[in-house]
């Protein structure tokens, strides 16, 4: 019997509390193995995940074809040093992206993860533009190194880490259901003039650009409205700037379509890229149109174990996969779950909103007896999402819990998640939501 198999779900936890740095004490779900859409833990109970390790695994949890291209390229070699040693994979794979990214990118930069490709990102929209300054959203989430980290509009991220890098500036969010400037009516696109309004005051007007998650993931799943994100680019060129998509929880199919901004009119200046990648094989990307991505000149940005061949390989057998059925699943089952979802809001008082695009869904919980921020819908309830998140576990499936008030039940599933599966989270969920109220 093999170490692993005569361990138990109390010694993992025992290990990670005596030898890793903490970050999370809350450890959800030890994993012995894993398959498709089922978590496997030590003490042999298994789990149908909901959350795909924080939307990573599109394709599925050992998905044959990306195990396979991993073990062919090992059998080869591991690591050369992408930046020194050219290989296939690597050369291959950035062809790919350039036929798959929107517009005209064209050129890749391969680094090890979403952090690193927002920061990748910064630098050359600097480079390029001369400029310095970069706007983002408030409440969204790119990474949490110092510079993306400033970029991140949650203080719950940054307590004790400041300074972070300066000339940032933050711009509200179209968090429809709370819209801070719409007063609880509906977001509209007018709410992108915000972005106008704190170029105007809180930069020297030197923007090199603006950031944006299409739709926010670690906000709550925000879906920005018709005609925002357009009237976002616009603004930025206006002011010489660059749009730069983090599309590095949204993309590679999550939302239905390969990349989020395809549900919108917009081409971005940068894609970021990483998590749904290489299935769960570390690994992040930056892609831009030829005439940015050539302001880097030589030494200006490098990354040893950037673009490791490995790596590279289980992305390319990862798009063929997303590509063969996969991505139009997640449309389909998408749009099936929206309407459950909203029959939950119905349901439910506690249900305040449900909104999301693909299989990118998030229920934000509430307290209907009290007013939330600024009176603008009612109280987050982030212990009443936390105990319906328990609940699901305790009835065999794992799902996320975050957005900025902790108040907001995430399912981001892998994308090859059938309707049978579909119709137990939902299941468990109405179960778990009718407990609580008699609780």
């Amino acid at each position: 019997m093999s170490e692993q198999t005569s361990r138990s779900n109390d010694a993992v936890t025992a290990q990670y509390d005596a030898y890793l740095t903490p970050i999370w004490k809350n450890l959800n779900v030890p994993i012995k193995r894993a398959s498709g859409e089922t978590l496997e833990d030590f003490d042999g109970n298994e789990y149908l995940d909901a959350f795909s390790g924080i939307s990573v695994t599109n394709v599925g949890h050992n998905n044959e074809a990306v195990v396979e291209a991993a073990k062919d390229q090992l059998d080869e070699f591991v690591h050369g040093c992408s930046y020194v040693h050219p290989n296939a994979p690597v050369g291959e794979l950035a062809e790919r992206l350039a036929s798959e990214t929107p517009g005209d990118l064209t050129k890749s930069f391969f680094c090890n993860s979403g952090t690193e490709a927002v920061e990748g990102a910064i630098k050359l929209a600097r480079k390029y533009t001369g400029s310095t300054e970069v706007l983002a959203l408030e409440m969204g989430f790119h990474g949490r190194t110092l510079g993306s980290l400033a970029l991140t509009g949650n203080k719950a991220y940054k307590n004790g880490m400041a300074p972070t890098i300066n000339d940032v500036s933050h711009v509200e969010p179209p968090y429809g259901y709370r819209c801070p400037s719409c007063e609880g009516e509906t977001c509209t696109a007018a709410c992108a003039e915000n972005v106008e309004r704190v170029i105007g005051t809180h930069t020297a007007d030197d923007l090199a650009a603006i950031v944006v998650e299409p739709v926010m993931g670690e906000g709550g799943i925000i879906v920005p409205p018709e005609g925002w994100l357009e009237r976002v680019q616009e603004i930025a060129h206006e002011h010489d700037a660059l749009l730069i998509a983090d599309e590095v929880q949204t993309g590679y199919g999550r939302t239905g379509e390969l990349w989020a901004v395809d549900h919108f009119d917009v081409v971005p200046d940068i894609i970021t890229q990483a998590k749904g990648i290489a299935n769960g094989l570390p690994l992040g990307a930056f892609t831009a149109r030829e005439e940015i991505a050539d302001a880097f000149e030589s030494g200006d940005h490098l990354s040893t174990f950037g673009g490791n061949p490995v790596a590279c390989a289980a992305a390319l057998a990862t798009l063929e996969e997303l590509q063969d059925g996969i991505i139009d699943n997640a449309r389909e089952q998408g749009a099936w779950l929206e309407d459950e979802l909203a029959a939950l809001e119905s349901e439910f008082d506690v249900v305040g909103d449900t909104r999301g695009l693909g299989l990118m869904y998030g229920l934000e919980i509430v307290d209907p007896s009290t007013d939330g921020p600024r009176g603008v819908a009612p109280a987050p309830d982030a212990k009443l999402a936390k105990s319906v998140a328990a609940d699901l576990r305790e009835e065999g499936i794992v799902i996320g819990v975050g957005g900025y008030y902790s108040n907001v039940i995430r399912l981001q599933p892998p994308l090859t998640i059938d309707r049978s599966q579909l119709e137990r989270i939902v299941a468990a969920l109405r179960s778990a939501l009718e407990a609580e109220e008699e609780r």
